[in-house]
Formats: structure tokens, sequence, C-alpha cells
């Protein structure tokens, strides 16, 4: 097994960490690492009982590179040939395992990521898209950023393709961004001027780093209702963005963290959809506005509402539905090539149930509060993309 320090990281490392070797070596703040470049040469990974295995030598490999991180906990992420290109994010599809601690869990999340490329769900994304396939990936180890807040920046609007700048920011952990769990601020910064726009979020749970592990809790009420991020903060991550937009030569989709007023870069990836034409008008809207959300991938569908509650009610999306639910995980992937549309009731533009939708080009709206109460199941309804609205006659 070949483990490569981050800031040594070269193609053969996979896209994700020869981006974030680039960064370092441009000097921009990213959290120390290593790149295991090939687990599956060395170590076994029993799906079953989720153990990994491998010669005597490895843990000791393993532990030493950890020492040196000097970090209470680490993110281990999958870092794969095709994964962040720019025709194909793979946004979810691939494993990442945040907060882990020991040489054994190491190892066991190092295994369960690099053979996440040979998961049904990374294979059936791989094959929507024809991109090429992959047994194994390289897995990234990084010292964890025990965030304040963290999230998600476009250095361009999603769904227009101007140079606007959009941020999804909330507090602790950039998952609750990143998967959708929350309602994130957004931020909309403009040039020439760069005049902020902020849209608040609820932002009602958090993700954290315990001495027992991860934990969601709830986020006090005062802190629901006052953006997360200050001026100097926003200025500053602005100014990131950007520099990783001049260095890759392309505009780039940047996770961030914040730690005691130092803004970190987790990842700087293409934006994968702006040179592709938006999802289709699918018919004029009809009745009335029964809930509104986050416009998050452009283009209007009609279709009957579906409503899901869980991964258990699958079955029960047919091809043109519209897919309503609390929000979406990697597993869900499969239904957006059956739904026209998608409403989620929490997440925003930059969540991966945001980004999937753009990629699967179909029309979808976010952060829609209610809307498993305020849409009855079955009836037609028009979700608008654009305008973030969902019409439909009331029951």
């Amino acid at each position: 097994m070949s483990v490569v320090p981050l800031i040594e990281a070269d193609p053969a490392c996979g896209r994700k960490a020869h981006a974030l070797a680039t960064l370092m070596r441009a000097g921009l703040p990213v959290p120390d690492g290593f790149v295991v470049t090939d687990p599956a040469t060395d170590l076994a990974f029993d799906l079953a009982s989720g153990l990994a295995s491998g010669p005597a030598e490895e843990p000791r490999r393993i532990s030493a590179h950890l020492r040196r991180l000097r970090a209470r906990a680490v993110a281990v992420r999958s870092s794969g040939m095709v994964e962040d290109s720019e025709t194909g994010s793979f946004a979810g599809q691939m494993e990442t395992v945040l907060g882990v601690r020991t040489v054994d869990e190491v190892l066991a999340a190092i295994a369960r990521c690099g053979a996440s490329a040979g998961t049904q769900r990374a294979q059936a994304y791989r094959a929507h898209f024809d991109l090429a396939g992959e047994a194994t990936t390289p897995v990234i180890v990084q010292a964890l950023v025990e965030a304040d807040r963290a999230g998600v920046l476009f250095t361009r609007d999603p769904r227009t393709g101007d140079h606007t700048i959009v941020i999804n920011a909330s507090w602790g952990l950039g998952e609750s961004v990143v998967s959708g769990a929350v309602v994130p601020d957004e931020l909309i910064v403009a040039p020439p001027a760069d005049a902020v726009d902020v849209v608040l979020g609820t932002k009602q749970t958090r993700l954290d780093l315990s001495d027992h592990g991860l934990v969601r809790s709830p986020v006090p009420e005062p802190d629901r209702v006052r953006g997360c991020m200050t001026a100097g903060e926003i200025r500053r991550l602005v100014a990131l963005g950007r520099r990783c937009e001049s260095l890759f030569g392309r505009p780039q989709d940047v996770e961030w963290a914040v730690r005691g007023g130092r803004i970190w870069l987790l990842q700087s990836r293409p934006i994968t959809t702006l040179d592709t034409p938006p999802a289709p008008l699918g018919g004029a809207d009809r009745g009335h506005i029964l809930v509104t959300g986050v416009p998050s991938s452009p283009g209007r569908a009609v279709g009957p509402a579906r409503l899901v509650r869980s991964a258990g009610e699958f079955s029960r999306v047919q091809c043109g539905d519209i897919l309503v639910c609390r929000t979406t995980d990697p597993a869900w992937t499969p239904l957006f090539r059956l739904a026209a549309g998608v409403v989620t009731e929490t997440g925003g533009v930059l969540s991966h149930a945001a980004i999937v939708a753009r990629e699967y080009r179909i029309p979808a709206v976010a952060g829609a509060r209610d809307a498993l109460t305020s849409i009855p199941d079955g009836t037609q309804v028009t979700v608008d993309g654009g305008r973030g609205t969902i019409t439909g006659r009331r029951s």
C-alpha cells in the first residue's frame, strides 16, 4: 500500500487529492493529510463485519502518519480518478467517513472508502453519465477541522451560470450543508462591487465532534435567526474561492470550514452543469402555490406528487412522478432517473440533492418547508425549479 503526503499528491492519487495538493502548493489553507493510493492492494474489507485486515506493518504505517497530523480526529474520503471531474461530480456517491480516531477505525474507513467505487449506486451513476469504471479508488485521510461554521461556495451561480458567487453556510461541520440536513443561509455576492444579499436559513441543527463521536444537536433559537458569517469572513472566503478558480482555470465548487476565525478549504472541484442546458419547461403552472422553497435546479415539470418518507417507500416512485421528501441521501440517487422533478423540505442550492438534480437535468426546489404536509400525495403538481414554487390544486 502506497502512502503519499497530501501536499505531494499527483494525478495518480485521484482528482480530489490532486486538487487539494495544488491548493496546498499554492499556499492556500488546506488541512494536512495523506493519500492511500490503492487500498485494495493490502487491505481487505468485509462489508458484513465492517472490518479491515492486512499485513501487520500496515497499522504501524498508518499510525505513524496519523501521529504526524496531530489531530483529535480525521476525515476519510474517496479520491476517484473520474470523481470531481468536469462531467461528473459524484456528489455523495462515494464514501466519506468523518470523526475517525483509532488506527483500526481509520483502516476500516480507508477500506470502505476505497471499495465505494464498486458500489451499486456509484456504478449506476457512472453508467448514466457514461464515465469510466474503477474497481477501487485512492483514499484521502485528513485532519478534521472541528468547524464553528462551514459550507459550500460556488464561484458561479449554478442556476444561471453568471459570475455571481453563491455561498451556503450553517453552524458546525459542513456535512449539514452538503447532505441537505438543514436549510442553510444563502449568500449571494454580486460583482463588480461584491454587494452581499443574505437569505437566512432555519439552521435548526448542527453536527459537531464530541468526545464520543459525531453528535447532531439543536441550534439555539437566537442562532437560527441570525447569519452565521461575518462580513470579514465573507470577503476572505470570496477571495479564496476566486483564487481557486484562477488556479484551475474554470468555475469551482469549494467546500470550506471556519475554526476560530480561520478559514480552511476542504475541497475544490469543477462545477459540472454550467455548460449544460437547463431542464426543459414542462408546462405552465396550474392552480395555487402549495409551497415555496429555494430555486435549486432550473426548469419546470408537471406530474403526480409522490410523497416518500423512507427508503422503504422507494418502490412507490414511478417514471414521471414529482418526488417530494424530507431530504435525500446518496441511496436516493436512483430515484432521480425516474422522477420528473424533486422537492425537499430541507437543504439548499449547493446540497447533494440539488447538484445531482442539475446533473440529471430535472427541476428541483430545496428547503420547501412543510412540503410533506402541504402537498397531497398523488395530486398533479407543477414544480418550477427556477422560481422555487410548487403549484397545484388544494384538497
